[in-house]
C-alpha cells in the first residue's frame, strides 16, 4: 500500500476486509441534495473558534474521460478541492489535469496536493501558476513539498540531495512563491535561488493560499510562520521501491507535532491564519473498524491498530463513526482540511460533517 502525497493506494484494506468479513455493509443513502460546502469568508478567528472542515479529492485518472468524470462528480459531490500529485512516471502532471478541470467545473477549487519543490523552480513555477488562477476564475490553490522519491530523481538525473537541503530549498523557493504571487518585482540572493527584478503577471485572487507538505522541526517551524497551510504527513523514511513510506502515526508524536507547530506560528496560530492537513490515505466503510486496524496495520510498516484507530490519515468505520473520528481530531489537534481518494464512500460522511458545522454556525 503506497502512502503520501504521491500515487493513490491500491484499495487493499477495503478488499481485505470484506474477505475477513464478507461484504461491506451497504452505505446509508443521501436524502435530498449533497450537502453544500462552507463557504465562510477567511476573517480572522480566534484560538477558541475551530475552523469549518473542508474536503478534498485527489484525482487518480488514468485517462482523460475518467479524469473529467471525476472532477465533475467531486465537484457535484461537494468537495471544496480538487487536487492532484507530482510523479515522475506513467500519469498525468500536476498542473495540465487541474486546468482541464476548470474548464469542465464552476466552483471546484484546484490544488496540487503536493508539487516536488525540486522539479520546478519558482520564478518559472509562479509564472505558471498565476496564469492557471488567472483562468480559472482565482480557484488556485497551491501545495508543495520538498520532494521524497529518490528512484525519480534518479531516473531524471537530479541530485537527490539529504532531506535538510532539500527542506531548506523548499523553504527558499515558499517565499520566493509569496512574493511574486503577491505581486512583487523580485530580487533575491540566497543559498539555492538568485533573482534579479523578476515580475509575473497578477494572479486573479489577491492571496494564492500555499500549503506546505513537509516533516521535521526545522522545515514546520518555517511554514509555520510563512505558509497558509500545513500538509501534515507524520511519514517515516521512504522505503526502497521509491514511492511507499513507514509511518508515524502514533498519537503521542502528532500531539508533539502540534505543540510545535503551535509553538512556532505564535500569534498566526491564535488569529486562525493557518490551516492544518491531512490526506486520509484509505476510507473503508465497514462496520468493525477494528477488523479494518488490524487489516491495515498488516499493509503498512510502522502502523499499529491502534495508531490506525486513532489517527486523523485513516478513516475506518460506518459513516457515523468516520465522522464523530474526524470531529474528534478537529477537536485534539486543529486538522481541519482533509483530502481523500473515494468519492461515494465519503460523500456521506462529508455531508454529516457539514451539517455538524451548519448547526454550529461556522458555515
Amino acid at each position: 500500500m503506497t502512502l503520501g502525497h504521491g500515487a493513490p493506494p491500491a484499495d487493499r484494506v477495503a478488499a481485505l476486509v470484506r474477505q475477513r468479513k464478507g461484504p461491506s455493509p451497504r452505505r446509508r443513502a443521501l436524502t435530498g441534495t449533497h450537502a453544500e460546502p462552507c463557504r465562510g469568508s477567511r476573517h480572522v478567528r480566534s484560538l477558541a473558534t475551530v475552523r469549518p472542515f473542508r474536503f478534498g479529492y485527489q484525482l487518480r485518472a488514468a485517462d482523460p474521460g475518467e479524469l473529467r468524470r471525476q472532477a465533475q462528480s467531486a465537484e457535484e459531490a461537494g468537495f471544496d478541492v480538487l487536487c492532484t500529485f507530482d510523479h515522475l512516471g506513467q500519469n498525468f502532471s500536476a498542473l495540465a489535469p487541474l486546468l482541464a478541470a476548470a474548464a469542465w467545473t464552476a466552483r471546484i477549487r484546484l490544488c496540487p496536493l503536493v508539487l516536488n519543490n525540486d522539479f520546478h523552480h519558482p520564478a518559472l513555477l509562479a509564472q505558471e501558476l498565476a496564469t492557471m488562477d488567472q483562468l480559472s476564475g482565482g480557484r488556485l490553490e497551491v501545495g508543495i513539498g520538498a520532494g521524497h522519491s529518490f528512484t525519480e530523481y534518479a531516473a531524471a538525473g537530479i541530485d537527490f540531495d539529504p532531506p535538510a537541503v532539500r527542506k531548506a530549498r523548499m523553504a527558499e523557493a515558499v517565499e520566493i512563491l509569496r512574493r511574486l504571487l503577491d505581486g512583487e518585482t523580485v530580487t533575491h540572493v540566497g543559498e539555492h535561488y538568485r533573482l534579479e527584478e523578476v515580475s509575473i503577471l497578477p494572479a486573479a485572487q489577491r492571496h494564492v493560499p500555499i500549503l506546505v507538505g513537509v516533516n521535521g522541526r526545522t522545515a514546520l517551524a518555517h511554514a509555520s510562520r510563512h505558509a497558509d497551510a500545513i500538509g501534515l504527513t507524520m511519514l517515516g523514511r521512504t522505503l526502497a521501491d521509491g514511492q511507499r513510506h513507514e509511518v508515524r502515526w502514533s498519537l503521542q508524536r502528532l500531539d508533539d507535532t502540534l505543540d510545535w507547530i503551535k509553538s512556532q506560528a505564535g500569534a498566526r496560530w491564535g488569529a486562525g491564519d493557518l490551516e492544518l492537513n491531512a490526506l486520509v490515505q484509505a476510507v473503508v466503510i465497514t462496520d468493525d473498524r477494528r477488523s479494518a486496524a488490524e487489516a491495515l496495520a498488516a499493509e503498512v510498516e510502522g502502523l499499529t491498530v491502534a495508531d490506525a484507530l486513532a489517527t486523523p490519515f485513516v478513516a475506518l468505520g460506518t459513516t457515523d463513526e468516520i465522522a464523530q473520528h474526524l470531529l474528534a481530531c478537529r477537536q485534539r489537534w486543529g486538522i481541519s482540511y482533509y483530502v481523500v481518494r473515494e468519492i461515494d464512500a465519503f460523500a456521506p460522511v462529508m455531508e454529516i460533517l457539514r451539517r455538524s458545522d451548519r448547526r454550529s454556525g461556522r458555515c
